[in-house]
């Protein structure tokens, strides 16, 4: 599938000119998926245009890499290798030092670690790489084909779908079961019914979501057993909010509790699913987004409204216990 390109127009060296070689360059580059070494792009560029020579396949790289198009990685093999930074969200690798074969995966808990460490050293990271060298399971057993081997083309897209409804899928469960039990413990009427609403919504959306997931499992009869890529654990922003129902709350904390959660929820499926390529995956992330952005909305509102009864109930109580003091005061 063809990748959307960069303006490249915006795109120039400090100083520099156009030039429809470097344009040329960049193009067959962003085309190509997986990890292209500095031969194999010029390989590829050479089909097309003879008369493009190597050090400008390498000045262009070069380029690219401090332009934030392209990520320069090293597997261990002496051969440094590009990979497409443009629309492709920061990720790792899982390196054999046998085999020299790379896995991709993608992990928010790193993501939030390496990014609490910067933010803790007042750190602006540029480029982020994070490698894991091992042996594989191929080059431990000996068996050709075992292990996270690499992917690419339509079956990437497939697992980034599959891994994105398992977790939208383990994050609905979560909500569900939050739901259900704050409705329990609400003593509110309005606050109960909102909250059963919700639940209502979460078993509907639950429903939909496993049907879609059988589906797309439909499309390749080994989709259930490739390696997991994204490594996400948004579920657990409903599974803490349960425990804290759990150690009892009134009906305004159970309120805000899932603010919380509906809240934390949004931003991190709106903060990923922008970050990646247009894909099945992607839409299945920003369509979570929105669903947790009502619920928020939805909450909100019902706190909102919860704060005014209390306020107007409180002021009633005041009133008559004025008024009950007035008539006490005549009789005397």
């Amino acid at each position: 599938m063809a990748r959307p390109l960069p303006d490249l127009s915006r795109l120039r060296p400090a100083g520099g000119k156009h030039s429809i070689k470097r344009d040329r360059i960049l193009s067959t580059f962003l085309q190509q998926e997986g990890h292209s070494s500095a031969d194999d792009l010029f390989d590829l560029v050479r089909r097309q245009d003879a008369g493009i020579g190597r050090a400008t396949v390498y000045r262009t790289l070069q380029w690219m890499v401090e332009a934030g198009l392209a990520r320069k990685v090293d597997f261990g093999d002496g051969r440094a290798r590009f990979e497409p930074s443009y629309r492709h969200p920061r990720h790792f690798h899982l390196i054999c030092t046998q085999c020299h074969e790379s896995s991709e995966f993608l992990s928010s808990d790193v993501e939030a670690m390496v990014e609490e460490i910067a933010a803790a050293r007042n750190f602006t990271a540029a480029q982020t790489l994070v490698q894991i060298h091992g042996v594989c399971e191929a080059c431990r057993s000996g068996r050709k084909g075992a292990g996270a081997a690499a992917i690419g083309g339509t079956t990437a897209e497939l697992v980034f779908a599959r891994d994105a409804l398992r977790i939208a899928i383990a994050t609905e469960r979560s909500g569900l079961e939050f739901y259900t039990r704050a409705a329990t413990l609400t003593r509110d009427p309005r606050g109960r019914t909102v909250f059963q609403k919700l639940a209502g919504e979460e078993r509907e959306h639950l429903s939909t979501l496993e049907a879609r997931y059988r589906d797309l499992l439909a499309k390749d009869p080994d989709l259930e057993s490739r390696p997991t890529f994204l490594f996400f654990k948004a579920s657990g922003l409903f599974a803490e909010g349960a425990k804290q129902l759990r150690a009892g709350v009134d009906d305004q904390q159970a309120l805000l509790i899932g603010i919380k959660c509906e809240r934390g929820s949004h931003k991190f499926f709106k903060r990923y699913g922008e970050r990646f390529e247009d894909s099945e995956g992607k839409q299945i992330f920003l369509e979570f987004a929105d669903e947790e952005r009502a619920h928020l909305d939805l909450l909100i509102g019902e706190y909102r409204a919860l704060r005014e009864r209390q306020t107007r109930s409180a002021a009633s109580r005041r009133q008559r216990g004025r008024t009950i003091a007035r008539a006490a005061k005549r009789r005397r």
